[in-house]
């Protein structure tokens, strides 16, 4: 009997939901559960970083125009989620460095105690071009009472370095609200 039970529990686990995967690089992926209500909506930040304000104010933006009012606080929580992924080498210039501020962030965003400036390059890699830069925005709306999630939204794109990154966001956030009622997979809205 016992190894009855054994055999149906890890059954049951591996038959168990498998993890969700994020869209691939350049498209994007909605899932809404309902319609983004008028309600007051509250878009909150993950992690403050320059980029992030920017973008937010984008996404607050987007709320206004579909007739949402939007604030800091509301009956709905909206969690946004921005990673900038720097697989280039860091800044443009190739003068990045371990410790200090990120190579994305603008002078006097969110202060970073200071750490040795040693320069980062691999002797080895030089004549190898560069991968692509990665910005991943994810997009989570709550009820706030309930906690119930209402929509969620995931885009991603590859960026040519970290002059272009508020400009690809922006194309970003501009490609997830263009249906953003309705559950699809599509374009990110990628600038080439």
């Amino acid at each position: 009997m016992r190894t009855i039970s054994l055999a149906l529990i890890f059954s049951a686990l591996a038959a168990g939901p498998v993890a969700a995967q994020a869209p691939p690089l350049g498209k994007l992926e909605i899932k809404a559960f309902q319609p983004i209500p008028k309600t007051k909506t509250a878009v909150q930040l993950n992690v403050d970083t320059a980029l992030g304000r920017h973008l937010r104010g984008e996404v607050m933006g987007r709320l206004a125009r579909r007739g949402n009012e939007v604030g800091f606080s509301g009956g709905n929580v909206m969690r946004m989620d921005v990673s900038y992924l720097d697989l280039g080498g860091g800044s443009d210039s190739g003068s990045a460095t371990i410790g200090g501020q990120p190579s994305y962030l603008p002078p006097g965003s969110n202060p970073r105690p200071e750490l040795p400036s040693n320069r980062v390059l691999r002797r080895d890699l030089i004549d190898i071009p560069k991968s692509k830069s990665t910005l991943r925005i994810t997009l989570q709306l709550y009820n706030a009472t309930t906690g119930k999630v209402i929509w969620g939204a995931t885009a991603s794109c590859a960026t040519d370095g970290t002059a272009a990154v508020e400009r690809v966001g922006d194309s970003m956030v501009e490609a997830i609200f263009k249906d953003a009622d309705h559950s699809h997979v599509g374009d990110a809205g990628c600038p080439l």
